[in-house]
């Protein structure tokens, strides 16, 4: 609970009507997009300048109060719900693009933007900002940082942490300092940008960025490629990869989302199909249609039996958002989504899928699975009811052994969504005991009090280890 004096402070700090403490105001921040989560702040407050920031973060750091810094709360590991009391720091109000430079083909915005109203700015001049979320109509550029947020042009693009060339941050204690820059060249010490992204709130409060942009690609090229052999699917994304073309975008989905996107939105998909690839490829014109021409070869060889083309950009938006809609639709089906990102080795695509069936036969749960397949990057779905103790728990359990198995592939517990509070209990079984004792130390060294975002990252108790039985 915060004292009178304390909240006076914070509303000297942010203005009166900045600092929110009404109980449907703070029920509004005590939850982000991920299930299962949530709890009561003490003060929400939303600054508008890196200089009202730095003020709230000195007063939380006097009094030892938490902080739990957000945008618009799309995080699906819990990593920006208030683990109990403290501040909630929104910098919704901070969503101006301060400019574009393109001479030196770089944006610089504050952390507050939404990353599709960036899209629009930059591509009104010709460029191209790469990283393109699920979320990127409602997420903002500094939640993106904080998670080194992916999309589906990942597989050929990379993640957001690669566009990020400099930031304005402020410490813990309130200091606000810059790293990074315009230049692309810059090894001058530590690469304190490349750490502070996708460090999820913990280690300092990001009020603006500088990213990088490219050109904006000359063509684009659409394909549909659907399979009876869900197997056959998987290993054609790996065939794709080994014949050295990298296609901009290469989604996946099994006959579950696909059933229940073309129920949403009917969008003509095929509703018997095992699995659907989605493929689309920038670039010169003529290389687009050369790599296209090669990706349907392939998927037929391994089995397709239909491989659409899109005829015109009307068609190719229709494709494309088949696989955008893919957890609106499965979020329909019952009133619980819990969306996971276990990732693995692109060589591992099939055998990963096999054992999400597995698993989900096993805990005889409704998993449907679609994702990033060139990135190797999947999200198996769960479609349940958190009112429902036991299923919940046979929910976690299946997770759990879905982790473990992406593990054994040689994987990772999230390729995207980040850790939070969700998948904390499970950091120690990708980075090991060491790899969390230099974590903490690098936590201590930006934050020693521990007030930014806490319960984060580093759960309380690891969870034994699954071990994975086929």
């Amino acid at each position: 609970m915060l004292t009178p004096e304390i909240l006076a402070a914070l509303r000297a700090a942010v203005g009166e009507e900045w600092c929110l403490t009404s109980k449907a105001d703070l029920m509004a921040y005590s939850y982000d997009a991920t299930p299962l989560y949530q709890r009561l702040p003490d003060a929400v407050v939303l600054p508008r300048t890196t200089e009202e920031v730095a003020a709230v973060l000195q007063i939380a750091h006097a009094h030892r109060i938490p902080v739990f810094t957000r945008g618009a709360g799309t995080n699906l590991a819990a990593g920006t719900v208030p683990a109990g009391g403290g501040i909630v720091l929104s910098l919704n109000r901070m969503n101006r693009i301060l400019e574009i430079d393109q001479e030196n083909l770089t944006a610089t915005a504050e952390a507050g933007v939404i990353t599709a109203e960036l899209h629009k700015a930059v591509e009104a001049v010709g460029l191209f900002y790469p990283p393109d979320p699920g979320s990127m109509t409602s997420s903002t550029l500094g939640g993106n940082v904080m998670e080194s947020a992916g999309g589906l042009r990942g597989l050929k693009y990379g993640v957001t942490k690669d566009y990020v060339m400099g930031l304005t941050a402020v410490t813990a204690d309130g200091r606000i300092f810059r790293a990074g820059g315009k230049n692309v060249k810059d090894v001058a010490g530590y690469d304190l940008v490349k750490l502070i992204c996708g460090s999820e709130g913990t280690l300092c409060v990001v009020t603006e960025v500088i990213l990088k942009l490219l050109p904006m690609p000359e063509a684009k090229r659409t394909a549909l490629a659907v399979f009876h052999d869900m197997e056959a699917a998987a290993r054609t994304v790996s065939r794709i990869i080994a014949a050295r073309i990298i296609p901009c975008t290469l989604e996946f989905m099994d006959n579950g989302t696909i059933r229940a996107v073309e129920d949403y939105v009917h969008l003509g998909l095929p509703t018997d199909a095992a699995a659907l690839l989605l493929i689309q490829q920038d670039g010169p014109a003529s290389v687009c249609d050369a790599d296209i021409q090669r990706i349907a070869q392939i998927c037929r060889e391994e089995g397709a039996t239909r491989v659409e083309h899109a005829s015109d950009p009307a068609e190719q938006d229709r494709l494309m958002q088949a696989r955008r809609f893919a957890l609106s639709a499965l979020a329909r089906r019952r009133p619980t989504t819990i969306l996971e990102d276990a990732t693995v080795p692109r060589s591992q695509i099939a055998p990963m899928v096999a054992e999400i069936q597995r698993i989900a036969q096993k805990y005889d749960l409704d998993i449907c699975t679609f994702g990033h397949a060139g990135d190797g990057n999947l999200h198996p779905t769960c479609m349940t009811d958190e009112r429902n103790k036991e299923e919940i728990q046979r929910v976690e359990q299946a997770f759990a052994e879905i982790f473990a198995a992406a593990l054994e592939l040689g994987g990772t517990i999230t390729g995207e969504h980040g850790v939070g509070e969700a998948k904390s209990p499970y950091l120690e079984w990708k980075v090991g005991p060491v790899g969390i004792e230099l974590m903490k130390n690098i936590k201590k060294a930006f934050d020693p009090h521990g007030i930014l975002n806490p319960g984060k990252l580093f759960a309380g108790e690891t969870r034994k280890r699954v071990v994975v039985r086929q």
